[in-house]
C-alpha cells in the first residue's frame, strides 16, 4: 500500500483558465494532475469540474508561455513538457476573424485558429467559393498603412462605420466540412461565363454555404469606385524599399493564427500571394476572377506596379466598362433570360475537348524548325545620351538571336549571337507614336547586357516579342504557347490603338463619368477632369462591346503583360556584399535589383535551381544553381522564413497539373516551404 503522503508527492497543481461566455461562472480552475496524465484526460477532468452544460467539442488547450496548442490528446503532460508553472487556456479553436478581400470589402467569418494558415486559407476559400486556395495567403497590414489610417481618422472627426459582410453561419465555423472548393471536370457550371452571375440551375449549390445570391453578388461584382480623396488617403509605395515593406506582413503558412499573435476579431488581408493563376474558368470562377481583377486594379491605382500613360488609359477604359456593366440592371438580374440548353452546351464542350480545338498543320509544326528572319533596327545607347540606330538582318532560331550586316550575309558568321535564355524582356511600345521596341537584358558575367530592338509594325513586333518571351523561359517557337502569345500581344496593341469618334464625345453617359476614379493620382494631377474623360472614352471605343467577364479577363491579361508583373520585392544583403540590394521573387525566377537605380543586376531561373535551404542560426537563405553557381543572402525587410516560403511556394505551384485529381499535396507544400526548420 502507498501512503497518502507518498501518493501526494507525485501529483501537482495545474492552473487552467476557461474561456467561456458565462460571466457569472468561475473562470480559473486548479486541477491536481500527474505527469503521466494525457491531454485528453486533463480536458475531461476540467469539463467535469466546470459543471456548465454546453458543447465543448471545439475547445482545446492553449499554452500561453510557449505560444502553442496542445492538440495531441494522447500525449502526456510530461511529453508535452507541461509543468506546475504552466498556465493553460481552455478556449475555442474556431474564432471570428475580419478579412479584407482584394476588392476592399470586409467579411467576418469563423476561422480555425489552431490549424496551420495553409489549411485555414483553404477553409476560408471554400466559404468564399474561391478555387485554388494555394494561390492566396493572409497578410498583416504594414505599420505604414496603419499609421496613414490613424492620421486620417484624427483628421476626420466623423468616422464612417465600415460595411462588413457577416458570414459567421458558415459550415466551417461549426466544424462541418464546407462545400468543395475544387471541382471535377464534369461538374455543372456554377456561373454564367459571360456575365458572371450564378447559373439559375445551380443556385441551390449555395444552400449549404453562407454565400446567398446577394453575398455572391458582393464578391463576384465590382460595386464601387473610390474617390480621389479616398485614394490619396491610402498607402502608396513610392520606392522599391516601400514596395518591399508590403511583403513583410505575410503570415507563416506552416503555423497557426494563434501562434502568430493573431487575436479574435483582428483584421487581416486576404490576398493573392502567388501570381500563377492556374485553370481560370469563368464557369466556376466568377468570385476568383473578380478578386484577381480587383487586386490588379488596386495595384495599378496605388502605383504598386508601374505602367505607361498609354497603358494607364487602357486600364481606365476597362475599369469604366466593367463599372458600367456591373451597375446595369441587366447584369445584376439573376433570371436566366439567355439560357442555353445545358445538354447542347455540354456536348459542344465535349466536342472541343475531344478534337483538341482547331489544330491545323500539326505534322508541319513538328517537322519544321520555327525561325524568324527579318530586318530590324538595333539601338545602341552611347555616351552623352546619343543613340545610334542601324538596320541589320536578324535571325531568331531556337532560343538565340543572331544578326548580320544584310540578308545576303545571313548564311555566314553573324556579327553577334545573343542567347536569350534567362534574359529579361521588357516592352518599349507607344502605339500612337508608332514605336514598337523590345528591350532585352541578357545576363553576362559582369551583370546585364542591354540590347534594344526596334520593329517596323505591330505584326512584326508581336512575332518577335512572343519569341523573345518564350526564349527567356527556355522555350522555342515550336512550343504550343507561341501562337496564343502572339495573339495576346496583338489584341493588347489593338486596345492601345484608338481614335476619338464624335459619338463618344457626345455620349450622355460620359457626363456622369468620374475619370479620377479610374486612374492613379499622378494623372489626376497632370490632366483636367474633362481631358481625362475624353481620353478614357477614346480608349473605351475598342472595348465597349466586351461582355463583363471578358473585360475583367482582358484587364488581368494586360496587367500580366506589364514588365514588373508578379514581382514581390524584399530588401536583402548578399553574402560578401556591404550594400543592400532588392531581390525580386517571381513565378519562374529571382532578380537581383539595384536599390538606388531599380536596374536589374542578375537573374536566376528556378529551372536551373538545384537546392535551397536556410541557416537558421544566422537567418541566411542559401540557393544552389546549375554550373556551380550559388548565392546566399540575409533578408532585411522581412523574416527569412517569409522569403524562403515565397520561393518554395512557387516551386510547389509549378508541380500542379490538370491531369492530377485536384486535391493538394499539403505535405509537399510544407516540405518545400519549411526550410527544414
Amino acid at each position: 500500500m502507498i501512503s497518502s503522503s507518498a501518493y501526494g508527492s507525485n501529483t501537482w497543481e495545474l492552473l487552467v483558465i476557461v474561456d467561456h461566455q458565462c460571466e457569472e461562472e468561475q473562470k480559473e480552475f486548479t486541477l491536481r494532475v500527474t505527469g503521466d496524465l494525457h491531454i485528453g484526460g486533463v480536458m475531461l477532468k476540467l469539463v467535469e469540474q466546470i459543471k456548465v452544460s454546453q458543447d465543448w467539442s471545439d475547445y482545446a488547450l492553449w499554452w500561453e508561455q510557449k505560444k502553442c496548442w496542445l492538440l495531441k490528446t494522447h500525449w502526456t503532460l510530461d511529453k508535452c513538457g507541461v509543468q506546475a508553472d504552466a498556465k493553460l487556456l481552455f478556449t475555442t479553436q474556431h474564432k471570428m476573424l475580419r478579412l479584407r478581400l482584394p476588392n476592399m470589402k470586409t467579411v467576418r467569418l469563423k476561422v480555425s485558429f489552431s490549424s496551420v494558415v495553409f489549411k485555414a486559407v483553404s477553409d476560408i476559400c471554400k466559404i468564399l467559393n474561391i478555387r485554388r486556395s494555394e494561390e492566396l495567403s493572409l497578410l498583416k497590414q504594414s505599420e505604414d498603412t496603419l499609421r496613414k489610417k490613424k492620421k486620417k481618422d484624427k483628421n476626420n472627426k466623423e468616422v464612417v462605420t465600415e460595411d462588413i459582410l457577416n458570414l459567421c453561419n458558415s459550415p466551417t465555423s461549426s466544424g462541418l466540412s464546407a462545400s468543395p472548393g475544387l471541382y471535377s471536370k464534369t461538374m455543372t457550371p456554377t456561373y454564367d461565363p459571360i456575365s458572371g452571375t450564378p447559373a439559375s440551375s445551380t443556385i441551390t449549390w449555395f444552400s449549404d454555404s453562407p454565400l446567398t445570391e446577394q453575398n455572391c453578388s458582393i464578391l463576384a461584382f465590382s460595386h464601387h469606385n473610390c474617390s480621389p480623396e479616398t485614394l490619396a488617403e491610402m498607402y502608396q509605395p513610392r520606392t522599391l524599399a516601400d514596395k518591399a515593406k508590403l511583403n513583410a506582413g505575410w503570415l507563416d503558412s506552416s503555423r497557426s493564427l494563434m501562434e502568430q499573435g493573431v487575436l479574435e476579431d483582428d483584421q487581416l488581408l486576404l490576398r493573392f500571394k502567388y501570381y500563377t493563376f492556374f485553370d481560370l474558368n469563368p464557369k466556376y470562377d466568377a468570385v476568383r476572377i473578380n478578386q484577381i481583377y480587383e487586386q490588379a486594379r488596386w495595384a495599378i491605382l496605388l502605383e504598386e506596379i508601374d505602367c505607361t500613360e498609354e497603358e494607364m488609359l487602357i486600364f481606365a477604359a476597362l475599369q469604366y466598362h466593367v463599372s458600367k456593366l456591373s451597375s446595369s440592371s441587366e447584369t445584376q438580374d439573376f433570371t436566366n433570360e439567355s439560357e442555353v440548353d445545358e445538354v447542347e452546351a455540354a456536348l459542344s464542350n465535349l466536342e472541343v475537348t475531344l478534337e483538341g480545338g482547331k489544330s491545323s498543320n500539326i505534322l508541319e509544326d513538328i517537322t519544321d524548325i520555327p525561325k524568324l528572319a527579318d530586318y530590324l533596327r538595333l539601338v545602341r545607347p552611347r555616351r552623352l545620351s546619343i543613340k545610334t540606330i542601324k538596320p541589320y538582318w536578324f535571325v531568331f532560331k531556337d532560343t538565340s538571336i543572331s544578326y548580320f550586316k544584310n540578308k545576303e550575309s545571313g548564311q555566314g558568321e553573324p556579327i553577334e549571337k545573343l542567347n536569350l535564355k534567362g534574359c529579361e524582356v521588357v516592352p518599349d511600345v507607344n502605339v500612337a507614336a508608332k514605336k514598337f521596341g523590345i528591350k532585352l537584358l541578357i545576363p553576362v558575367a559582369a551583370g546585364m547586357n542591354e540590347v534594344y530592338l526596334r520593329c517596323d509594325n505591330e505584326n512584326q513586333y508581336a512575332r518577335w516579342m512572343a519569341a523573345s518571351v518564350l526564349a527567356s523561359k527556355g522555350k522555342t517557337m515550336a512550343d504550343s504557347s507561341y501562337h496564343p502569345e502572339v495573339h495576346k500581344i496583338l489584341s493588347f496593341l489593338k486596345m492601345k490603338n484608338w481614335t476619338m469618334s464624335p459619338q463618344a464625345a457626345s455620349d450622355p453617359e460620359s457626363i456622369d463619368m468620374k475619370p479620377e476614379c479610374f486612374v492613379s493620382l499622378r494623372y489626376t494631377k497632370k490632366y483636367k477632369s474633362k481631358q481625362l474623360a475624353a481620353r478614357i472614352l477614346e480608349a473605351h471605343q475598342n472595348v465597349s462591346q466586351m461582355p463583363l467577364v471578358e473585360a475583367k479577363l482582358r484587364f488581368i491579361q494586360a496587367w500580366q503583360s506589364l514588365p514588373e508583373f508578379g514581382l514581390s520585392y524584399y530588401i536583402v544583403r548578399f553574402k560578401g556584399s556591404k550594400k543592400e540590394d532588392v531581390l525580386g521573387v517571381s513565378y519562374n525566377r529571382l532578380i537581383r535589383i539595384d536599390i538606388a537605380t531599380g536596374d536589374p543586376i542578375t537573374t536566376w531561373r528556378f529551372s536551373t535551381m538545384k537546392q535551397w535551404n536556410v541557416n537558421w542560426e544566422i537567418r541566411q537563405v542559401g540557393i544552389e544553381f546549375d554550373q556551380n553557381v550559388s548565392i546566399a543572402f540575409t533578408c532585411l525587410s522581412a523574416d527569412c522564413k517569409i522569403i524562403h516560403e515565397h520561393i518554395g511556394g512557387y516551386i510547389f505551384l509549378s508541380t500542379r497539373s490538370k491531369d492530377h485529381n485536384e486535391s493538394l499535396d499539403e505535405e509537399l507544400f510544407h516540405k518545400l516551404t519549411g526550410g527544414q526548420e
